[in-house]
This record gives structure tokens, C-alpha cells and sequence, in this order.
């Protein structure tokens, strides 16, 4: 029986341009989101949770944060940020 070959690596996209995130892009971040309840505390679900990968180009721009402030916004997860 013949073995199935597997990929080690799997590339990430930007959330934010939509470049491909290479292996050797070490300028990249992935941050990953919770719910949280009335209380504070984060819903164990993990379905709730959103990623969000923004690339190395991104970050040397300076632009990292209103990336990200912009992925949370369209998530849902911010609102009033300009």
C-alpha cells in the first residue's frame, strides 16, 4: 500500500492584504481572538474564536495596528474605531 504523502507546511494569507505568508516571513503575527461573557470570561467554544494572521510587509509599514484594528471591526469585535 503506498503511503500518502503530507504537506509539513501548510502558508497562512493576510487577513488584511491577502499575501501569502511565507515560511521564511518572520516579521509575521497570528493573534487570536475570544468571546467572552457578561463577565468577562472567555466561552470555551472554540467555533467563537477568530484568528487573525497579519503579514511581515504589513507590520514594516507601520500599518499592523490599524490592520488589526480593522480585522476586529469587521469581526464585530470593536466598534467607534476609526
Amino acid at each position: 500500500m503506498p503511503e500518502k504523502y503530507r504537506d509539513l507546511y501548510t502558508p497562512r494569507k493576510c487577513s488584511y492584504t491577502n499575501r501569502l505568508i511565507t515560511a521564511d516571513d518572520h516579521a509575521s503575527v497570528q493573534i487570536n481572538f475570544c468571546r467572552v461573557d457578561a463577565e468577562g470570561r472567555m466561552i470555551k467554544d472554540k467555533s467563537q474564536n477568530i484568528s487573525v494572521a497579519v503579514c511581515g510587509f504589513v507590520r514594516a509599514k507601520a500599518q499592523g495596528d490599524s490592520a488589526i484594528n480593522s480585522l476586529a471591526t469587521d469581526a464585530g469585535l470593536l466598534k467607534n474605531v476609526v
